[in-house]
């Protein structure tokens, strides 16, 4: 990521399993945590070096606390306390916690993903066209389906480091598959209409913004509204509803993988690109108990690993590959059920 640097975050927690998730927590969220200390051992000279933006106080004890009246006299930035003791990173709480703390700190020094807008145009510049897969005999033999409604669809997920990935996911995809696409981004709202252009330019695939009372169509990939809540009419239609999503992500990836399970159950799946907290842990399960698939980016070709991996580890993700070897499966996966 390009963008301006995200907040600087410093930790003073009196025990090491709660500094030890928080620091999980604030640099998947994808800030920078620039103090992770225990109490004991912070003096005057370590408070008055560090340079934060918000401090992240979280201590068992903290009334007549001569360390917290000490930087509360001393520091400018805002000061958090935190939310008790954090449940296990995979616990069923986990999400609802990660989700109360993230809603705090975006209010107080901004949200991270917000900067994932300032990184299109790099997109957006004059490059060689990537290598595109192959469409297999099995889908090249069977009629084409590009622009009749979809019975199947695919989520694309994504926060930071998402454009390049799904891009580099499409960039690989042949035309002609039978498959639609929601694409869901977190990103400044003034970027979603640069968007389908970004991570689209290269690509066989339409990638257009959602329009409601509109079907999603084979070929084409439809950007989630980032304002307004997309869900679907009872002919399977978009509806862009008058409803923001649920706080604190926008979209809220866990809210359109429980709107899509809930229409295209076993038809539908999920592709989880890289991106920061957890957004999508907590409707996973459903979309599986529907039937639905979900694969996740490799962290090791990710911006910010955090979401992606959160899913791998809980045990949801089937797959997690590169963008280009999720294309190819993708495609292997189609044919398999074509033939």
């Amino acid at each position: 990521m390009t963008g301006q640097p995200s907040a600087r975050i410093a930790v003073i927690a009196d025990t090491s399993l709660q500094r030890h998730v928080l620091q999980q927590a604030l640099t998947g969220f994808g800030y920078q945590v620039v103090l992770n200390s225990d109490p004991a051992k912070l003096d005057d000279a370590a408070l008055a070096a560090c340079e934060a933006d918000l401090w992240l106080v979280d201590l068992a004890q903290t009334e007549d606390s001569p360390l917290v009246d000490d930087l509360l006299e001393r520091t400018e930035a805002p000061v958090l306390f935190g939310e008790g003791h954090a449940p296990e990173r995979h616990s069923d709480n986990y999400p609802r916690w990660e989700r109360l703390l993230f809603g705090k700190l975006q209010k107080l020094v901004g949200n991270p993903s917000q900067g994932v807008g300032d990184d299109l145009q790099a997109l957006l510049e004059d490059s060689p066209r990537p290598a595109r897969l192959e469409l297999p005999k099995a889908l090249a033999s069977t009629p084409l389906q590009v622009g009749e409604p979809a019975q199947q669809v695919w989520l694309l997920a994504a926060s930071l480091g998402g454009p390049e990935a799904v891009k580099a996911f499409l960039d690989a995809l042949p035309g002609g598959l039978p498959v639609a696409f929601l694409y869901a981004q977190h990103i400044d709202p003034s970027f979603e209409s640069v968007l389908p252009q970004a991570v689209g330019r290269h690509s066989q695939w339409r990638v257009t913004n959602a329009r409601h009372g509109d079907s999603l169509r084979c070929g084409e990939v439809v950007v989630v509204p980032i304002k307004h809540e997309l869900s679907f009419a009872a002919d399977g239609s978009m509806d862009i509803t008058s409803r923001s999503w649920p706080e604190p992500y926008s979209p809220s990836i866990d809210q359109m993988m429980l709107n899509l399970a809930r229409q295209y159950a076993a038809l539908s799946g999920a592709i989880v690109f890289s991106g920061m907290g957890s957004d999508g842990s907590a409707a996973a399960a459903y979309m599986q108990r529907q039937g639905g698939l979900i694969w996740t980016q490799r962290g090791d070709s990710c911006v910010c690993p955090s979401m992606p991996d959160s899913l791998r580890e809980a045990g949801y993700s089937k797959l997690s590959a590169s963008p280009r070897e999720l294309a190819s499966a993708l495609v292997d996966h189609l044919a398999e059920q074509c033939s």
